[in-house]
This record gives C-alpha cells, structure tokens and sequence, in this order.
C-alpha cells in the first residue's frame, strides 16, 4: 500500500479508540479497555514505521495527501489534508511509539482506578489531536490539533477532579495556553492577509524568495513564538506546567515528555523559512530560552517533589530547545526533542514506578534506600539521569552540545549560560536519584516491608525506553566523532540547515567544558546527599535569599496573583455590583417594573360595563372622524 492509501489510518485508529472505550467504559472489562487503547496506538505505530521506511527509499521526500475540502469562502480554501515528509514521518514515531509504552504503562498504573476506561478514551484522544497537529498541511488543521491537545490536556491534568486543587491546575493549564493560543491564531490571520494562504506548499516557497528583516514577517514570527511560548511552557506563560502534577504520573509522561510541550517547537522548526527571514525574532528566541532554561534550574534544585524536580527539568530542557530554535539550530533543537522523549519519558514513568511502590507518596524527604527494593526502576532512572545531565556516550550528550557548540557560534555569552544550566541539571537530577534511592529508608518499617517492584506492564516500556536514552544519540552524531549526522541530512529538504563554523579543537573543548561541569555537579550531589547524607528537613524553609527564591519559584504565581489575577477579580467584581447589577439588570427590571404598573391601570378600563364598552366606542369613532376631516 502506498503512503496516500495508509496515513489516514495512522489518526484514525487512536479516534476510534477514544470512541470505542468512552462508548464503554462501563460496560467493558479493563483488560479489554486496555487492550483496545494500547492496541490501536500500536497499530498506529506500525503504519508511521511502513511510512517512514516507505519514505525513506521514495525520491520524492514530501506527500501532501489531499482527504476533503474543509472550508472555501472567496479567497480563502483550506482542504482537511496531511502533510508526510522527514520531519513528520519522525515526528508519528514519537507520538506513537512513545505513546504506545505510556499506555502499556498506563494498564499497570491505572488499574485499580474507577476510571479506567474514561482515561484511555482520553489518552487515545489526546494522541489523535496530536497526530492531526504534526500531520496537518496547513496552519488550520494544526491548530485544530493544537486546541484538541489543549483540551485534552485539560481533561487529563483534572483527571482526578474531586480534588479541588487538581480541579485548579487543570484550569490554569487551560487558561495560560489560551493566551498563547490567542498569538498563534492572531499570526495565522496575519499570515493569511499577507501570503493570501495558510498552506505551507503555497506560503513558504513565496518567503524563500523575501529578505531578511521584512516587518511584517518579523510581527508574524513573534506572534507564532508568543503561541509556542504558551504550548511549550516558555518564560512568561511556564507555570503552568509544574501545576500539571496534579495528573496522573502517565498524563505527565505523555505531556512533558513527546508530545504537547513540543508542539511549539514542531511548529518553529515545521516554519525555520519565516524564521529565518526574522532576526529579531530569533534573537528574542534565544533570549528567553536560556533565560527560561537557567529559571527553571535554579527553581529545580530545592523542589522536594519527585514529580516537581522533573516538571522543571522539562521547563528547562524545552528553554534549551528554544535556544537552539533562536541561534539557528533547529536540527540540533528537533534532535533534543527526540532524545528528550526518551529520556524524560522514561524519568516520569520510572518516577510513577516509585510513587506505585511508595502508595502514592511524591516527597522525596519520605524516601531513601529504595535501590535494593526497586532495581529496575532504578537502574533504568539512572540510565535516564546520565541522558539528561550530558554525560558520554548516552542521548543527551549529542543533543545538548550540539544547541552549545551552535550557541557558542553566536554568542559565547549564552553559551556560557547553558553551561552553568547543564551544571545546575547535572547537580538537581543526581540530588533527585540520592535522595530517592540511596541512604536509608525515611518512613516507617511498616511502609517499608510493602515496598516492592512494579509489574512487568510497568517495567517493561521501563526498559525500552532506557535502552533508547543510552543509544538515541547515534541518530546525529557529529562529523567530529566520525559520524555523518544522519538526522541533518534526513531534515534538510525541510528545515532550514546552518553549517557549524568550528573547528574541531574548538568543538571539542566545548564539550569537555560542559562535561566536566556535569561531573563536578554530580560529585558534589553525591558529597552532599550521599557521604554527609543532607537531607532537607520537612517544614524548615531554605535560610539562604537564592534558595528561599527557588523553593518558592521566585513567587512568580504569587507575582501573577497580585498584578494579574487580583486587579481582574476586582474588575469582574465592581462589574458584577455596579454594571450588571445596578445598570443592566436596573434597566431590564424597570422595563418590567414600568410595565406592570402601566398595566395596573390600563385595566382598570375593563370594568366589564357595557355602557361604558359603548361609550368608549362612541369616542373612538368620532376621534377617527375628527382625525379624517383634519388631515385626510
């Protein structure tokens, strides 16, 4: 079969999942709920590896698959049509691939939860709106899928809506995206005015042929990125997504890890010809992202939540992305995304594995000595930590030196910074995996004897994904070490490529700096929470003006409460007393008020006497009379 004839099944079958198993999620058995949302994901999986492979030996690198026409009024025609080419094809193997061992996971974590198969008709939702988003030819049928993801994750954050605070981050995940969601759809009406099209066949070929700095592109750039800001958990509109703890420790491996959150840099790198055409905007980019990189470090290094730690080690990963976005590197920045869906996949769900075995315990002041007690979760969470800190030969070195070595080439200055954030990275996930598994056990004995490994359905995408941490990297190894950069190349026809001007002296002191800064940092975890077994006493806040800023997230919700939240509250409030108490409804109760009292005495005329019925007759006659004589 050819590419045309399969990839409407690749969406398809997660949509028909989500109709399935919320049509009945009472009447089926959670085997065959589980079976169903996990099968049709893989079977999704399957046909994005035919394609890929399909896609690989096909001299033409890009098919545009027309499926109907969705909406035509005058000018503007958007047909409902998929786009496959390299970086879509890659992208349908994350989602699904990453998707189908959250699922697995999901049979074992969720089980014995009431809601069983109302969460996978959501997670099979969640991935149908994702596909359509990094499928779509067009600005519209992206955003369709952008919104859906945004729902969905409304729907999975709130997923346990009982408790009034999940209830809450539910919301404020859903209000902050729209924010940046109003930027996205402003920069798709400005790109409409001025391309006369939101199609990426007919809008990137015409800007290919503009110079750099047009205005109009720049404004354009900028309102799509304030979209990416919101999606991708960017400074100002981040906070949001530490919040989404509040879902199930899957919802946080499907949002943080592969999907939602890199939506905004899918749909940066999917558009590197505007970008590149707009130099403020990329410089703005790059700003932001380093500077939200290096906030969510610092934030990340007194968290005490093992779920929190991770959630802004994902802030600050996706601000090394966007570095990477804003210096040019958008290979280096689309490769961080893959290595990153395999091991912050893998840190989530081995941190759910740990909450299972701890019965739903998150602090990791409770924990301690569960290496023994947990080895596969462990040594898997280990591989994952390696990835993440840099260190060689594992994913997350190649990445991350490659959106270095390309930040160094424009301005050593950020480069300097992403080094201190590597360091801060290397240091807060080791105090992660010391607290948690070394030392001794902090609870009770009791607690302690019921600490035991998670089912293989849990352990097992464990595995998987830990094999892929170690060995992701080779996708794109540099020229430097002999490789030949597969992923650049595989990209080329689609995203905008910026060759490295280093040398190879230079590239590789790059990389011993950001090493060696990873293993300080990693050592003096070790000293500090291993060999003089510092633990953070419960309760006792930080005594230092830096940490008490990173313990309590340098008081931005409470900085957005104040200038944000509060002054609209008033707002609504002094609405409510004066404008729709006292003027609209004052307006609309008179109007009934004065009818009312009108009618009072308008009937007293219906005396029922009919002598008077035929005087008022009488009258009335001789008033038309009088008026006919007058003015006929």
């Amino acid at each position: 079969m050819t590419i045309e004839q399969l990839i409407w099944l690749v969406p398809l079958l997660p949509f028909l999942g989500f109709v399935i198993n919320g049509l009945g999620r009472k009447s089926l058995s959670k085997g065959l709920v589980g079976i169903i949302g996990s099968g049709v994901i893989l079977a999704s999986f399957i046909i994005s590896v035919v394609i890929f492979f399909s896609l690989q030996g096909d001299t033409q690198k890009s098919h545009e698959v027309f499926l109907f026409d969705w909406i035509s009024a005058g000018t503007l025609h958007i047909p409902l049509s998929f786009l496959v080419d390299p970086l879509s094809s890659i992208m349908l193997l994350i989602i699904t691939g990453i998707g189908f061992l959250i699922h697995l996971y999901s049979t074992g974590y969720m089980h014995d939860d009431e809601g069983f198969g109302k969460f996978f008709s959501y997670l099979n939702l969640f991935v149908f709106f994702m596909l359509l988003l990094v499928l779509g030819s067009n600005y519209i049928v992206m955003f369709i899928g952008w919104e859906g993801v945004g729902l969905c994750s409304y729907l999975l954050i709130g997923f346990w809506y009982t408790n009034t605070a999940y209830a809450s981050a539910a919301k404020k995940a859903f209000v902050m995206n729209r924010i940046g969601d109003l930027g996205f759809l402003l920069g798709v009406f400005l790109l409409f005015n001025f391309f006369g099209s939101v199609e990426f066949s007919k809008i990137f070929p015409q800007a290919a042929n503009m110079l750099p700095g047009n205005n109009t592109l720049v404004l354009i750039t900028i309102l799509l990125f304030i979209g990416a800001c919101g999606k991708s958990a960017q400074l100002p509109l981040f906070t949001w997504l530490p919040d989404a703890m509040a879902g199930p420790t899957p919802v946080s491996a499907l949002i943080h890890a592969a999907t939602m959150v890199t939506a905004g840099i899918y749909m940066i790198a999917r558009s590197s010809v505007l970008f590149d055409l707009a130099p403020l905007t990329q410089h703005i980019i790059a700003i932001v992202g380093i500077t939200t990189a290096l906030v969510a470090a610092i934030i990340a290094l007194t968290q005490t939540d093992i779920k929190k730690v991770l959630a802004y080690s994902t802030v600050s990963q996706l601000g090394y992305m966007f570095l990477g976005l804003g210096v040019g590197a958008y290979t280096g920045s689309f490769f961080h995304v893959l290595t990153h869906a395999f091991f912050k996949a893998l840190l989530f769900l081995g941190a759910g594995s740990v909450i299972h075995a701890m019965h739903h315990e998150q602090d990791m002041r409770h924990m301690g000595g569960l290496r023994k007690k947990l080895p596969v979760t462990f040594l898997t969470m280990m591989i994952g930590t390696i990835a993440i800190a840099g260190l060689p030969p594992f994913s997350g070195f190649f990445s991350k030196d490659e959106i270095l070595a390309n930040a160094y080439q424009y301005s050593p200055i950020l480069w300097g910074v992403g080094v201190l954030t590597a360091f801060l990275t290397s240091f807060y996930m080791f105090r992660m995996m010391f607290l948690t598994f070394s030392g001794k056990y902090r609870g009770t004995h009791h607690e302690e004897s019921h600490v035991h490994e998670s089912p293989k359905a849990m352990t097992i995408p464990l595995i998987i994904l830990a094999i892929l941490a170690a060995i992701g990297g080779a996708i794109n190894i540099p020229h430097v070490f002999g490789g030949n950069e597969w992923l650049a190349h595989w990209l080329s026809p689609v995203v905008a490529q910026h060759e490295l001007e280093l040398s190879h002296s230079t590239e590789f002191i790059l990389m011993a700096v950001s090493v060696v800064a990873a293993i300080i940092a990693l050592f003096y975890a070790y000293t500090r929470y291993v060999k003089s077994a510092r633990v953070p006493v419960a309760d006792e806040a930080p005594r230092s003006a830096l940490a008490k800023l990173s313990y309590h997230k340098f008081y931005l919700d409470e900085i957005y409460d104040f200038i944000i939240t509060k002054p609209l509250d008033a707002f609504s409030r002094f609405f409510y007393r004066i404008i729709d108490t006292k003027f609209i409804d004052g307006i609309v109760n008179g109007l009934g008020w004065s009818t009312s009292e009108a009618s009072k005495g308008v009937r007293l005329l219906q005396s029922g006497n009919v002598g008077f019925y035929i005087f008022m007759m009488v009258i009335g006659i001789i008033a038309l009379l009088a008026y006919t004589f007058y003015y006929i």
